[in-house]
């Protein structure tokens, strides 16, 4: 498998993940892409999240408070290293949503690292934030 088949793989395997809480919530899909020992820092949770459970339960959270309208994402980016291993992704992303009454439309970026185990990729990190100025 070349590189740009590889990176075609990690971005499905976001973008899959990102279906699972964008669509429809779907909790055992959502979390067979998440590490045991992930970690998420987001622009309205203090500290961060950490481990599958925190994870799962953020963006649990999220859905559940929120009404998603619509979701896009733009501008992909692969890079690997430890031989393959590991990737990290970075994207641009738009949302729109309504929570608590208010609607929301919200430009960002998100970075993740993932790694290849088992045969498959795993997030084992996101940090995610709106765009400076565009939110």
């Amino acid at each position: 498998m070349d590189e740009s088949e590889r990176a075609n793989e990690v971005i499905a395997t976001v973008r899959e993940m990102n279906r699972h809480w964008t669509e429809t919530w779907d909790e055992t899909a959502f979390g067979r892409y998440i590490h045991p020992d992930a970690v998420a820092v987001a622009p309205t949770i203090p500290g961060r999240l950490e481990g599958k459970e925190a994870y799962v339960a953020g963006w649990r959270g999220f859905v559940e408070a929120a009404k998603i309208h619509a979701w896009k994402e733009t501008g992909h980016r692969v890079s690997f290293f430890c031989r393959g291993t590991c990737a990290v992704l970075t994207y641009f992303f738009t949302i729109r949503f309504t929570i608590g009454g208010q609607d929301v439309a919200m430009q960002g970026r998100d970075m993740f690292t993932l790694i290849k185990q088992g045969g498959r990729w795993l997030v084992v990190s996101d940090q995610f934030s709106p765009e400076p100025g565009l939110t």
